[in-house]
């Protein structure tokens, strides 16, 4: 690890180096130097991420077109150079290291302590989109093809359903009806932006609430975080993901489903939020979508952990038995819960 951090020109001597964070995709280290400077060491997982290059190429021009909006250091992740002047380091063995500022005096919460948190949440967000609303999204590569086309999610189901290769299909029938039931619904954005009806945007493609940094003090946004998945997309598949996991009163894999529900104060604090931080930089049938974008991203992330739990659980992590039918399980009671609320398109 020390010949790493010696090709980075750091500020002061490295103390230490320690695990960091709670990812599972990035290896993330804290490195400590002796003026004190802090700094988050990264090396980038290439399995999930072959196109590691193309990855930093978009972090790149995103972080400096956010730096032009706004030249504050703790409004957006700054990179730090090697000794060489690279922006990130590849090694002879072909592994990718970067290393980021530390965003000081910041506060990251893996699940909203207050309505407010999530609300800050989306204001962060939301200002995201406003930032990037002109800047032209092709130009960025697409590092994981195909990450929110639901219909294609649709169709790796049905080949998981056809192979059936643990036969446990047998065992999740009622599971598998549901999800097949709302499958003609599951292209509803996706013909939109196909007509030119919706733009393409930049947009963050993984919007928890513990990819925003918010300030310790006062609890305000400072930055997002985690840009490894930005790349084209919709503005509704990035405020739908963060409702589906912010707007939860559950852990995605909660067994008991009585307590899992979709919260409406949850959901009203992170649109307001959000809707603030994106300013006038939506288009009208952007803003009309967005419930739209809840309950697909909901309903798309129960078919990849369905699909998931009939290949063998080879994607998703788990820790037990049945954890991925279990979380297909919480997204259904979301996606009826959401259907209600939003009064399902008539047809749909």
């Amino acid at each position: 690890m020390r010949d790493i951090i010696d090709r980075f020109a750091l500020e002061g001597l490295p103390i230490s180096c320690e695990r960091y964070g709670s990812g599972h995709i990035n290896e993330t280290y804290l490195l400590v130097t002796n003026r004190p400077h802090l700094y988050i060491l990264q090396k980038v997982n290439r399995r999930v991420f072959p196109d590691a290059e193309g990855l930093m190429r978009n972090i790149l021009l995103v972080t400096e077109h956010l730096r032009r909006k706004d030249p504050d250091p703790r409004h957006s992740l700054s990179l730090v150079p090697t000794r060489e002047g690279g922006k990130y380091l590849k090694t002879e063995d072909g592994d990718l290291w970067r290393l980021y500022e530390f965003v000081t005096g910041s506060l990251c919460l893996d699940r909203a302590e207050t309505p407010a948190d999530l609300g800050q949440s989306g204001a962060a967000f939301g200002r995201f989109q406003q930032c990037m609303a002109d800047f032209p999204s092709r130009e960025l590569c697409e590092v994981l093809p195909g990450f929110h086309d639901t219909p294609a999610r649709y169709r790796a189901f049905r080949e998981a359903l056809r192979a059936d290769p643990l036969g446990r299909a047998a065992g999740a029938e009622r599971e598998i009806d549901f999800y097949l039931e709302r499958e003609k619904d599951a292209g509803f954005l996706k013909d939109l932006l196909d007509g030119g009806r919706l733009p393409l945007r930049v947009t963050h493609n993984d919007t928890k609430l513990n990819n925003v940094l918010l300030d310790d003090a006062t609890r305000k946004p400072l930055c997002v975080i985690d840009l490894d998945t930005v790349m084209p997309g919709l503005a509704a598949s990035d405020f739908g993901d963060a409702v589906r996991f912010g707007a939860s009163t559950a852990a995605e894999d909660e067994r008991d489903l009585e307590k899992v529900h979709f919260s409406r104060v949850l959901y009203e604090s992170f649109r307001e939020g959000f809707l603030y931080g994106c300013g006038d930089s939506l288009t009208p049938i952007e803003l009309e979508t967005l419930p739209d974008g809840a309950r697909l991203m909901t309903l798309e992330c129960g078919v990849r952990f369905l699909t998931d739990h009939l290949l063998g659980d080879v994607y998703f992590q788990t820790t037990r038995p049945g954890q991925n039918l279990d979380r297909a399980r919480t997204q259904m009671k979301l996606t009826v819960e959401m259907e209600q609320a939003f009064r399902r398109r008539e047809g749909c």
